[in-house]
């Protein structure tokens, strides 16, 4: 094809710039109109408790991003190293998604569970305590700052904001319910729990004295990848169905 024309003309390079731009755009944004219809209703999935949104805050801040992506793909290697494939459910309340193939370390989708809270500790405090080989920064600072909570009722004012389905309830019970969550010996335990079922309940870091970043880092990690139950899952299942 004479690309002559294009090249010496300035003003319809751009014109042909623009169509391609233009087609391209349609491309990748239409289907965004339509995404209410492509993600599936996973029965399980439920918004963060006010601790796990705190400490997700708490991973996104200090880039754990990075090196850690929250995405198994449907690969023969990556279901039988890490589980059963990533479903977008998974992630249709986080803004942003941890989704990513660069990985310096392990994928953290189906972390939750895996190592106790004890470990959990330990590798932030000391990654190479616990992993010899690892590149990973310690983040010993999180299990002496206490945790924030000053803005909690905004931060998920603002996940409602954009599509997070926290109710009023939720909201107006938010710190009740994180101090809740970090002791089991609470008297709001029950009530969080019906408000965020699955939600577990116990003193992350070992120090029942106060609630730090580590308490909030450490429920966030425990619940990923716990909330669909796999093992009775099937895509083709009424209640996995819009």
């Amino acid at each position: 094809m004479d690309h002559g024309k294009l090249e010496r003309n300035s003003i319809l390079l751009l014109i042909g710039i623009l169509i391609v731009v233009a087609i391209g755009g349609a491309v990748e944004i239409a289907p965004l109109f339509w995404v209410n219809g492509t993600v599936e209703k996973v029965s399980g999935m439920r918004p963060y408790t006010p601790l796990e949104l705190m400490g997700r805050n708490i991973y996104v801040r200090e880039g754990c991003y990075l090196c850690h992506s929250q995405m198994v793909r449907s690969l023969r290697d990556e279901v039988e190293r890490y589980g059963h494939y990533s479903l977008a459910a998974e992630s249709m309340y986080d803004h942003p998604f941890q989704w990513g193939s660069e990985r310096t370390g392990p994928d953290l989708a189906r972390v939750g569970g895996k190592y106790s809270d004890e470990w959990q500790r330990a590798h932030l405090s000391d990654p190479r305590a616990v992993v010899p080989e690892s590149v990973m920064p310690p983040y010993r600072f999180l299990e002496q700052t206490p945790l924030d909570t000053h803005d909690l009722k905004n931060f998920l004012i603002a996940n409602r904001k954009v599509g997070v389905p926290y109710t009023d309830d939720q909201i107006a019970h938010a710190r009740e319910d994180l101090l809740a969550q970090a002791d089991p010996n609470s008297e709001g335990l029950e009530a969080m729990q019906k408000r965020y079922p699955k939600a577990v309940a116990r003193d992350f870091d070992g120090n029942p004295a106060r609630v730090t970043e580590m308490d909030a880092l450490i429920a966030y990690l425990q619940m990923l990848g716990t909330l669909v139950d796999f093992k009775s899952y099937r895509a083709d299942a009424p209640e996995n169905r819009r």
